[in-house]
């Protein structure tokens, strides 16, 4: 069933309900109302994000889909699931069933990182539930991984986590969110004062929650799982599986998925088309929104209701800011 209770939000204009699902209670966030004539649209946010990381593109595409982001379990206003499932399939599960529950797809389904693999799972296991896959630096299985992200990959090892807060427990929230930011943004300079004010209440409010680490740690071993899975559980397998028109979105200043990922995803994907950010790092989505939001009007005009597939090798790729 879906419930009709707002939530308190620190940010105006994306008020929050809750739709329950099996397991878990998922929050939702929008602008507003629905948009009736406008397509829906879902987004699902990365390992240690919320629905705040899609505002801005949610924003930009106000007139052309009308968009929700999920808070996955665990994460923003969502609690843990009740079995403690974090995998890749659980999440999954939690999104398609979402999807089901309030009756929204098929979707524009767009991920970010962890968000990525889980809507790449999603587009392979339930096509009937989405209409065009867009993906910026999805989690799809990088080995070795870049040397940048082993320190993500590490809250993976039992007992890390734990030492990882002792070792931060000198550090402000005001020095770990900056750390966290440079992490994720290719030009952390760019980034305005109040949305650095805004970062640093968000993750002092998550840190507050008694299962914060947790949740971080379960997810980051289920990224690690999705990892080594093989045959059809592998996520490159369920990229070859995808029937529908994908987006992908990679930014040369990544420190967490590399850009050498890319070539591999457009061969991949049956009906791919590439956008490449050469400014961009992690979260093309918040400092991007207006180039990703082009981008994507181009992927539905093309791939509008009866368009032909296009070639998978086929790149929309921007080079200068």
């Amino acid at each position: 069933m879906t419930v009709h209770r707002q939530i308190p939000d620190d940010a105006p204009g994306r008020p929050l309900r809750t739709v329950a699902v099996p397991g878990c209670t998922l929050a939702v966030s929008s602008l507003g109302p629905g948009r009736p004539g406008l397509p829906p649209a879902v987004m699902v946010h990365g390992l240690g994000g919320s629905t705040r990381n899609w505002a801005d593109l949610m924003a930009e595409l106000s007139d052309d889909v009308d968009a929700e982001a999920v808070d996955l379990p665990g994460f923003g206003q969502s609690p843990p699931p009740d079995d403690g499932d974090l995998s890749v399939s659980g999440l999954t599960r939690a999104v398609a069933d979402c999807l089901e529950i309030t009756g929204r797809g098929p979707v524009h389904l767009f991920g970010n990182s962890l968000g990525g693999a889980v809507a790449v799972r999603l587009a392979a296991l339930r096509p009937d539930l989405v209409r065009t896959l867009t993906l910026v630096s999805p989690a799809l299985p990088e080995l070795p991984p870049q040397r940048s992200a082993l320190p993500t990959g590490l809250l993976a090892v039992p007992g890390m986590p734990r030492l990882l807060t002792r070792l931060t427990a000198g550090q402000s929230v005001e020095q770990r969110t900056a750390a966290l930011l440079d992490l994720v943004y290719g030009d952390p300079g760019l980034i305005p004062q109040e949305r650095r004010a805004d970062a640093v209440e968000e993750y002092r409010q998550r840190m507050e929650l008694p299962y914060a680490m947790d949740v971080l740690a379960r997810s980051a071993r289920g990224i690690v799982r999705a990892y080594t899975e093989w045959g059809g559980q592998s996520l490159w397998r369920q990229a070859e599986q995808v029937p529908v028109p994908v987006l992908l979105v990679y930014g040369l200043r990544d420190r967490l998925v590399s850009y050498r990922s890319a070539r591999r995803a457009c061969q991949a994907f049956p009906d791919a088309r590439l956008l490449v950010l050469p400014d961009a790092g992690h979260v093309a989505m918040m400092e991007h929104p207006l180039r990703v939001a082009r981008a994507f009007r181009e992927l539905v005009a093309e791939a509008g209701p009866g368009a032909a597939p296009a070639d998978a090798e086929e790149m929309l790729t921007e080079r200068q800011p």
